[in-house]
Order: structure tokens, then C-alpha cells, then sequence
């Protein structure tokens, strides 16, 4: 226990030296950034599991409560502590006394088992002694003789069933023998490969340690990088986050613009096309009307032929002469108004570039994160320098760890603990063997009683006859009545031997049990540790003491093993914030601070961001005024639904030359069938390109007419966002700077902002999170010191103890019950008129009989069966 102690100290102080700081809670992580301390893989994950044989240990457990049912005496053992401790303690003092008195009420249970167990210790030999010399002198049922009682076959039956029943508990105390020394050699061979285990998952626990402070340290580059990545993107970043704030504002605008001066030029497009059609209809109409009077004269001039006056002819004729009114072109279509002034005035507009200023509008916003990046470079340079210089700062503060020094200690003297181990188990397993001889011999020795006993049972049993005469019995029956008394010889000689050993066991494993596993299973011990002064006269509290050099700190070992069972850092466990406290190196405000300076230091100015000059706002302007929107459109709608003639000249055609075919053969006929073909030909050249150049126009005053409806409006209010735009930027672009610089700036400060809470919970909360310490106390204590050792040895002692101690009853009922199954030297009978009469003696070889076998018989003859 000295060596465990102190291992475990030394630990615990190897961990102080590792770790320091607060205990934060854990910051919640950024996106980008995801730490996790490297865990190791430890190789005694669990609580060992007992397995079945723990019913018979939780058995054992319950007599020995029943035995000591006194609590842990704290008072008690810290008193008996602080005595040893002392130079000089005289035990004739009252108050030791009392303590003696205390340590005597404590242990009653087991001084009066122990007690019980001396006095079959002393009275067992001795009586058997007595007993051997009483029957050599035929007393105590040494004389060969039995008398006839009625009882007798119940009694026999009896006693040869409750010798049964002795055998079997005797039987189960001799298994519970066997399986416990079983368990001491198999669970002796464990400790080795337990004790490696145990010592290989503390190396893997200091061997990660250093492992996990390399990635604290690693990770600061981690959050450096992307913090470097987000001010190298500082256009993107802070730049496309200022656009962000204007976009709203500014596109919509120059969106509006670039779409009037679209307008404009489709307004050019369709005024040229109109204008086209036209002048185009002009021609055309003053070329048609010169055709088709052509046309009409040719035929007029044709109608003065003769044939016109007689009949047929006369009707024809005055019906083409009716009709010739209708060959008229539309001359309406000639009177339309051009719009050559509202083209010009176009057309001057168009002399200024407005697109070319609308671009210039997109770049100017555009080139807003290139001009953030260009004014921000030396500032970008400056905070790298301290990002540097902060990690740095970092990296010293880890470094003031003793780390190699401390490890390097810890790790000799576990070497030296691991070689003592080592050097020990050999000879631990060669008395272990001797242990389990001794076992096995006293287990086997019992055995060899219990079976004389059953033998002689079972012998006695089958050999039985019932109409044998106690001098008659069968060799059988006769056997096993031997059997039993060897059986309760055997007993006499060796049961005072095996109680010796079971007193001796029974005092250590019940000590070992009530006073170290019990109470380190409920943790009283460690409150017996923690009591102030005990361990050290100066220091209050000796683990703070120790680790801390601050012995007046609360630092308990029943609180630090708690706190390693659920897992946690050596830092909150130990309390190390009283020796190396990290939130004061690990300042993070200190550190932000200089980011938030050199952050206010940066000057970023936008101004000169014009989304149109006033050129582009008078062409606008101008646009507006070129009196697109005081066209006639009706008039020239009116006109472009109406034909270039008043008739149909195909129909006028068709009908010409029909009338034409009813009049007789002569020039006059062909005269009107040439005119047909010529309407038909004015038609096809001349009428359906005009009807093309009034779609055309149509076409385009539908345009004109769409884009001058809303025109002035749409200029006016593109000229009122324009202005409210350019305003909102020269108002509010130096707040909308500084507010998106603030948060640029916040953002690189809450990477390392998360860093340094991540660094300062992980070494608080997570680094070398001390379970193995606590699991390699509970594998010495629990599992090797009172599973492998205590638990097997208190079963042991309890069931060859109380094998033992029911061979007591056992002999007696095997020296009662022998009697009933041995061959008798002489025996009573009973005559009808005869009280007894004893057969004769064999003693003396002759017919004769035994003065003192008679008892006034006069007739020495059997007349009837015996009765037994």
C-alpha cells in the first residue's frame, strides 16, 4: 500500500506539473474550425467483471457483515495513524486505552470467531485423546456389545440421514475450497498480464499528453491560416461585403439606366424604320396613283371604240365605265406627317454615349473590393505580423511547462516500479504454488474424511440386513461401520489442524476485507486520508500540500479520485489554477486587443463612386423632350389599317376581264383584257409592297407608341433613383465601411478569440483527462489486492472453516451410527419367559457363558427371533 500511495501521488503531481488554467466552458466552434484532442485507446476500458463466482464472494460478504457489523471506524484508524506516527506514544495512557478499547469493540465479531476457533483448536485434540483411551478401556462404546432398544430403527435411520446431510454440507464447504484456491493461482497468473496492462496504459497516458500539447500548439497555425486566407480575400471579404450593402441600392438603378438607354436606341430603331416606311408609301402612293390614272385613261380611251355603241356592247361598256371611279389609289397614305425633327432630336441624344456612362457607373461599383484591397495592404501586412507575434506568445507560454523533465522523473520511477513488479511476481507466483499445494492437500485431506464417511453410509446401507443378528451382520455392513470410525479418527487427528489454518486465514481476510476493500469501496478510506494533519503534521491537506505547495488549499483524495473516475483533466481535478493559473497567461483580451487596434487603424475611402455624371442626366433629359411622345400615333394607325387602293384591284382585274369575255372579238376586247393585266401587274409590283411598308409601320408605331406612353414618367423617376442612389452612397458609404470593417475584424478575432477559449477549456477540461490514474488504483486495490487476493482467500477459509467445524457433529454421529452397522462380539435376546438372555462369549472360546452376562436367567436358550 506504501508503494501504491506513492506511485499514485507522484502521479498526480506529474499531472500538476502538465497542465494549468481556469475551467471555461467549451466555446461553441466556428464552422471552419472543429478541434478535437487526440484520445488514446486504453486497454482496461470497463470495471472487471467477477463473473459467477461472485454469488459465493457477495455470500462470504454477508457472514462477514453479520460477523462485523460495526461501521468503518474513521475516528478510529486516523487516531491509530497519527500514534504510529508519533516518536514516542505511551500505551498506558487513559486515551490509548480507550483507543485499544475502541479497536477491541471494532474487531468482537472476529476475536470472538477467532476465540471460538482457538477452543477447537485446544479442546479438539484433547478430547479426541480421551475419547481413544476411554474406548481402549471398553467405555464410551469401546465394548463390542449392543443392547436391544425399540428405538433402534429409528434412531439408526436418524442418524444415517443426518450424517447425509452433514456430508453434503461438508461436501459444498470442500468444493467452495477448491474453486477459491482455483481462483488464487488462475487470478495470480492474471496479475501479470494485468499489471502490464495496467502500467502500459500509463505509459499511453503520458505518452499522449505531450501528443495532445503538440496539437494545441498545431492548431494555432490551423486558425493563423484561415485567418491569413480571410485577409488575403479581404476584397471578397470585406470589399464584397460593402458591395453587399449597396448592391441593393445601385443596381436596381443602373439596371433602369442601361434599360432607358436601350429604350433609346430601339426608339432610334423604330423612328429610322418609320420613317423608311414612309418615305417609302410617299413614292410608292404617287407612282401608284400615276399607274392606275394610266390605267383608267387607257381604258376611258378604249371605251370610245364603235363596239360600245351597239349590242351587245353597250352594256359592257357603260358598266366598265361606272366602274373605272373605283381605280383610284389611297392618297391619304401620301399626306402622312414624317418625323424627321423627332429622329434628329433622337439622334442627338444618341451623340452621347449613355451606355458607355452606364458601364462606367457598373465599374466604378465594381472596383469597390480592388480599391478595399489596394488601401488595406499595409494594414493586412501589420496584423499578420501580430497574428505572428501572437503565436509566438503562445508557444512561450506552453513552453514554461516542465514537461520533458517532469515525464522523464515520472517515467524512471515507473521503470523502477515496473522492474520491482516484475522481480516480485516470480516469487509472489512460486508462493502462490506452494499456497495452492497446501490448499490442495487440506482441500483433499477433507475430501478423504468425507468419503470414508459415505463410504461407510453407503456400505452400511447396502450391507444391512435386518434379520442378521448384531453378531451375524454381513462383512459389508460390518466395513462400512469401520469406514465411519476411520472417518471420525481422521477427524479427531487432523480437523484441530485445519481450524488452526482457517482461524489464521479468517483473521487476515476478514482485517483485509472490513478495513481496506470495504472502505475503499465506499470511499472512506480516502476520507480517512483527507483528514487534516494526518499525513504530515504541518500541512492541512497533504495532496495540495504536495502538489500545490499550498497545504492549506481543499484538495482531498477522495475529491481527485471522483473527479478521474468521470473522466476529467488533471487541471480542474487538482485545482492547478492555484499554481499555474492559464486564463492570466492565456489573457485573451489582451491578445484581441492588439487586433482591434490595428483593425480601427485601417482607412478605407470610397469616394468618387458617381453612377452617371450630369452629361448622362441631360441626355436623359434630353430624350425625355424629343417629342416622340406629341405624335399623332391614331392617324397613323387609322392609315396603316386601310389599303393603298379603294378597291381590290385582283377583284377589279378579274371582274375587267370577264366583262371584257363578253364582248365580241376586236381590239376592243383585247384592249380591256391588256388593262386587266395591267391592274394585275400594279397589284403584284406596287399595291403589296406598299402593304408590307404598312405593316412595317404599323410595326413600329406600336413601339414608339409603348415607349412614348410612359416616357417622361419613366425618365423622371429613373433620374429620382438616380439621385436617392447617389446620395444614400455619399451619405452613408463611410459608415457602411467602417460598420462591415468592425465586422471583417471581428470575424479574424473571433477565430483566435475561439482558439484561446478552445486552448484554455482543452487544458482545463480534456488534457490528460485522468481515468487511467483512477483505473490503475482501482486494478491494484479492487481487482488484484481484494478480487484476486481477499475475495478467494475469505472463501476459502469460510468453506473449509465450515467443513471443519461441522466435522464435529459428523464424528459423533459416525461413532453413534458404527455401532449400528458393525459386528458385534455379543448381544441381547428375549424369551418369552425370560427377561435377557446373553449369547455366549466369544471371548473365551468355549459353550460356556459369562458370569456377569446373566441376569437370573435359568434357561440359556433362544425361543424366539431377536428384536433390534
Amino acid at each position: 500500500m506504501a508503494h501504491l500511495l506513492g506511485f499514485l501521488l507522484l502521479l498526480l503531481g506529474l499531472c500538476g506539473d502538465l497542465v494549468s488554467g481556469g475551467q471555461p466552458s467549451a466555446p461553441r466552434p466556428l464552422e471552419a474550425l472543429n478541434y478535437t484532442l487526440p484520445t488514446a485507446k486504453y486497454r482496461i476500458q470497463q470495471a472487471y467483471e467477477v463473473g459467477p463466482i461472485g454469488a459465493l464472494f457477495r455470500m462470504v460478504h454477508v457472514f462477514l457483515y453479520v460477523v462485523q457489523p460495526h461501521a468503518f471506524p474513521e475516528d478510529t484508524v486516523r487516531k491509530i495513524i497519527q500514534k504510529k506516527f508519533e516518536p514516542s506514544v505511551d500505551y498506558e495512557k487513559p486515551e490509548n486505552i480507550v483507543l485499544a478499547l475502541k479497536v477491541v469493540y471494532y474487531e468482537m465479531g472476529i476475536i470472538i470467531c477467532s476465540f471460538l476457533g482457538l477452543l477447537f483448536i485446544l479442546l479438539m485434540p484433547l478430547v479426541g485423546c480421551f475419547v481413544c483411551i476411554c474406548r481402549c478401556c471398553n467405555k464410551c462404546g469401546g465394548k463390542m456389545h449392543q443392547r436391544e432398544k425399540e428405538d433402534m430403527v429409528f434412531r439408526r435411520k436418524c442418524l444415517g440421514a443426518t450424517l447425509l446431510v452433514i456430508c453434503i454440507l461438508i461436501s459444498l464447504g470442500i468444493i467452495y475450497g477448491f474453486v477459491a484456491n482455483h481462483q488464487v493461482r488462475t487470478r495470480v497468473k492474471r496479475t501479470r498480464r494485468l499489471a502490464d496492462s495496467t502500467f502500459r496504459d500509463l505509459r499511453t497516458f503520458l505518452d499522449q499528453t505531450p501528443k495532445q500539447i503538440k496539437y494545441i500548439l498545431a492548431q494555432y497555425n490551423t486558425t493563423k491560416d484561415l485567418a491569413f486566407s480571410d485577409l488575403n480575400n479581404i476584397n471578397s471579404k470585406l470589399g464584397g461585403e460593402i458591395c453587399g450593402q449597396l448592391k441593393p441600392v445601385v443596381i436596381p438603378v443602373l439596371d433602369e439606366i442601361k434599360a432607358m438607354a436601350t429604350a433609346i436606341r430601339e426608339t432610334k430603331e423604330a423612328l429610322e424604320s418609320m420613317k423608311s416606311s414612309l418615305d417609302s408609301l410617299h413614292s410608292s402612293s404617287e407612282q401608284l396613283n400615276r399607274s392606275l390614272t394610266d390605267v383608267r385613261t387607257s381604258v376611258e380611251q378604249s371605251l370610245q371604240d364603235p363596239q360600245c355603241l351597239v349590242q351587245p356592247g353597250v352594256e359592257t361598256c357603260s358598266s366598265i365605265q361606272t366602274s373605272l371611279s373605283q381605280l383610284q389609289g389611297n392618297s391619304e397614305l401620301g399626306q402622312l406627317p414624317s418625323v424627321d425633327a423627332e429622329l434628329n432630336k433622337v439622334n442627338d441624344v444618341l451623340s452621347t454615349d449613355l451606355d458607355g456612362m452606364v458601364e462606367q457607373g457598373y465599374k466604378s461599383f465594381n472596383d469597390i473590393p480592388e480599391r478595399v484591397q489596394q488601401q488595406s495592404t499595409a494594414v493586412v501586412a501589420e496584423i499578420k505580423k501580430v497574428l505572428d507575434s501572437t503565436g509566438s506568445e503562445i508557444d512561450s507560454v506552453t513552453q514554461q511547462l516542465p514537461i520533458k523533465e517532469t515525464l522523464d522523473n515520472f517515467i524512471g520511477y515507473m521503470n523502477e516500479s515496473e522492474k520491482y513488479l516484475h522481480d516480485i511476481l516470480p516469487k509472489v507466483e512460486e508462493a502462490d504454488s506452494y499456497w495452492w499445494l497446501v490448499c490442495l492437500i487440506i482441500c483433499f485431506l477433507l475430501t478423504l474424511i468425507i468419503i470414508f464417511f459415505n463410504l461407510g453410509l453407503l456400505l452400511g446401507v447396502c450391507g444391512y440386513n435386518r434379520l442378521a443378528t448384531p453378531t451375524t451382520r454381513g462383512c459389508v455392513s460390518n466395513t462400512g461401520g469401520i469406514f465411519l470410525m476411520v472417518g471420525a479418527g481422521l477427524s479427531f487427528l487432523f480437523s484441530w489442524i485445519l481450524m488452526l489454518l482457517v482461524v489464521v486465514a479468517f483473521i487476515v481476510g476478514a482485517n483485509m476485507e472490513k478495513l481496506i476493500c470495504e472502505p475503499y469501496a465506499n470511499r472512506k478510506l480516502f476520507r480517512v486520508l483527507d483528514t487534516p494533519y494526518l499525513l504530515n503534521e504541518d500541512w492541512k491537506y497533504y495532496l495540495s500540500g504536495m502538489v500545490l505547495s499550498k497545504p492549506d488549499i481543499k484538495l482531498t483524495f477522495e475529491q481527485v479520485y471522483s473527479d478521474c473516475k468521470d473522466d476529467k483533466g488533471i487541471y480542474t481535478t487538482l485545482q492547478l489554477q492555484n499554481r499555474f493559473n492559464i486564463t492570466e497567461q492565456l489573457d485573451i483580451g489582451q491578445h484581441t486587443q492588439k487586433l482591434v487596434r490595428e483593425f480601427e487603424s485601417m482607412n478605407i475611402n470610397l469616394d468618387g463612386i458617381v453612377l452617371l455624371d450630369d452629361s448622362g442626366k441631360r441626355n436623359l433629359q434630353e430624350f425625355s423632350e424629343c417629342g416622340i411622345d406629341k405624335i399623332d400615333y391614331a392617324s397613323y394607325l387609322t392609315q396603316t389599317g386601310k389599303s393603298p387602293t379603294k378597291v381590290n384591284l385582283l377583284s377589279f382585274a378579274y371582274d375587267l376581264e370577264a366583262k371584257a369575255n363578253h364582248l365580241p372579238p376586236g381590239n376592243l376586247k383585247n384592249s380591256m383584257k391588256e388593262a386587266a393585266q395591267n391592274i394585275t401587274a400594279i397589284h403584284e409590283q406596287q399595291v403589296i409592297p406598299m402593304e408590307q411598308s404598312l405593316v412595317t409601320l404599323h410595326r413600329s408605331v406600336k413601339t414608339l407608341q409603348r415607349t412614348s406612353g410612359s416616357l417622361q414618367k419613366g425618365v423622371n423617376k429613373t433620374l429620382y433613383s438616380l439621385d436617392d442612389a447617389q446620395n444614400f452612397i455619399t451619405r452613408n458609404i463611410s459608415s457602411i465601411i467602417i460598420k462591415e470593417t468592425k465586422k471583417f475584424g471581428r470575424t479574424i478575432i473571433s477565430h483566435f478569440e475561439y482558439y484561446l477559449q478552445w486552448v484554455e477549456y482543452a487544458i482545463t477540461e480534456k488534457l490528460a483527462s485522468c481515468k487511467p490514474v483512477a483505473t490503475a488504483l482501482d486494478s491494484t486495490v479492487q481487482v488484484i489486492f481484494c478480487t484476486y487476493l481477499t475475495d478467494p482467500l475469505n472463501l476459502f477459509w469460510f468453506g473449509i472453516g465450515k467443513a471443519t467445524l461441522l466435522l464435529l457433529p459428523a464424528l459423533i454421529l459416525g461413532i453413534k451410527l458404527a455401532k449400528y452397522y458393525r459386528r458385534m462380539e455379543s448381544e441381547d435376546v428375549y424369551d418369552d419367559d425370560v427377561e435377557t438372555v446373553p449369547l455366549k462369549n466369544m471371548e473365551h472360546g468355549n459353550n460356556g457363558y459369562h458370569k456377569d452376562h446373566f441376569h437370573g436367567v435359568h434357561n440359556p436358550v433362544l425361543t424366539r427371533p431377536l428384536r433390534y
